[in-house]
């Protein structure tokens, strides 16, 4: 099978194509699969001239497609790089964020500590007064018993007198 009046669309792709075709002239090809059913055709001889200039052809129609979806699938790989490092910036904004919440814990658990610091402060400001107010009570009570056992001790020293003053002394010879 041989096509004649082919035009060249495109540029010639001889150098694309394995050198082994290019040494050959004429190839055998077994029919497809469907065609060796429905005929009895055994042997099919192929002209190379027309395969390179179907290959040519093929290629010439097809390659503008395949250059343009080379393209937009590199565009479309480069705008998923994009899209990954912009991705990986948010995950990084949001890890700032649960440290920045994190953090916020840590104020609010130091904020309930200095609470009970400064409850515990007050408490032993309390407790400081109570116990200076025990000591001057107690320093009053020592000082009242010290008055009290003084007393005492006056009031029996006086008693002692006046019981040598009742005492009877015998007179005195004149």
């Amino acid at each position: 099978m041989e096509v004649e009046g082919m035009e060249d669309k495109g540029p010639s792709f001889q150098s694309e194509l394995p050198d082994c075709q290019a040494t050959q002239q004429q190839q055998l090809l077994p029919p497809p699969p469907d065609l060796q059913s429905s005929t009895s055709v055994e042997n099919v001889y192929v002209d190379q001239k027309a395969v390179d200039k179907l290959a040519e052809g093929f290629l010439s129609h097809y390659l503008s497609d395949l250059q343009n979806s080379k393209r937009a699938l590199q565009e479309l790989t480069q705008n998923q790089l994009i899209l990954l490092d912009t991705l990986d910036q948010e995950v990084t904004k949001f890890r700032e964020c649960n440290t920045l919440l994190d953090l916020n814990s840590l104020f609010t658990e130091a904020k309930v500590y200095q609470n009970k610091l400064v409850n515990i402060r007050k408490e032993m400001i309390l407790l400081h007064e109570k116990t200076t107010k025990l000591k001057k009570r107690a320093l009053k009570l020592q000082q009242q018993k010290q008055k009290e056992l003084l007393e005492k001790e006056q009031q029996r020293e006086s008693e002692l007198e006046r019981e040598r003053q009742l005492i009877a002394k015998p007179a005195k010879r004149t």
